[in-house]
């Protein structure tokens, strides 16, 4: 059993910012700066290439946090962040460069490494969220949520589909290939982010996986645009709609 270890801690714009390792993995924790009671817990995948503390993480956190309360968590992801690189880390992220620059497909390339990742952060992710389940704030049983699009969807179904504690999940803008058998072991509640000129995830493959998940409270949120151009207002609907499914989950067992 890994332990919580805090390493930091700031406060700004309502938010209370604690920085902390679990078994070696380092992440950070958000919760409402006013020490409110025990709140249901978000945790967040990044994106690729980015961080635990992006701009886009920080700013759902603080739409979470402060528009609903929650505890809202996100560790780097293997190989991103303050976590090294491996060999094979280096050797994908240098093919996903190369088919860029000659305008080739990378969809197999990112499907590939992605599965890697998540078969290393899945593990991390429950760790974690063991760790996590034993502060005050937070506490075992408590209804856990899961937000990540992208590589933060290629992490979080697998991570879903294997802890039953989370109890509702925002999802979307990742192939179907290495997802879809997964998918249909999920039954919580769902909202799923589409874009409808994704120049790099077919319209059909986003709809193929998201047809998949066994969920029978599931939402597509297709929006006009390409892979970059995901509406903010999409933020907030995840903040009501994790307002909206954990405040009813009820605790999980």
């Amino acid at each position: 059993m890994h332990s919580l270890h805090f390493t930091g801690e700031t406060f700004s714009n309502g938010l209370r910012e604690r920085d902390f390792t679990v078994g070696g993995v380092p992440g950070v924790l958000w919760s409402p700066a006013s020490g409110a009671g025990r709140a249901p817990l978000v945790l967040m995948g990044h994106g690729g290439g980015t961080h635990k503390k992006a701009p886009a993480m920080l700013g759902r956190a603080h739409l979470l946090v402060t528009g609903a309360g929650l505890n809202v968590a996100v560790i780097d992801a293997p190989g991103h962040g303050d976590r090294p690189r491996t060999a094979y880390d280096e050797r994908q992220i240098d093919a996903m460069q190369r088919a860029m620059a000659a305008g080739e497909p990378v969809g197999p390339i990112v499907v590939r490494y992605n599965g890697e990742l998540a078969r290393r952060a899945v593990p991390e992710w429950r760790a974690t969220l063991d760790a996590l389940q034993r502060l005050p704030e937070i506490g075992a049983g408590g209804p856990v949520g899961y937000y990540g699009i992208n590589m933060g969807t290629a992490i979080g179904v697998p991570l879903t589909a294997a802890d039953t504690r989370i109890s509702a999940a925002v999802f979307g803008q990742f192939w179907p290939e290495s997802l879809v058998e997964l998918a249909r072991r999920i039954t919580v509640p769902i909202e799923f982010v589409l874009q409808w000129d994704d120049e790099h995830i077919p319209r059909q493959a986003g709809l193929e996986l998201f047809d998949a998940f066994a969920s029978t409270r599931k939402t597509l949120h297709a929006n006009a645009g390409r892979h970059k151009e995901v509406p903010r207002f999409e933020a907030d609907s995840a903040v009501r709609f994790f307002a909206r499914t954990l405040s009813s989950a009820g605790p999980t067992t």
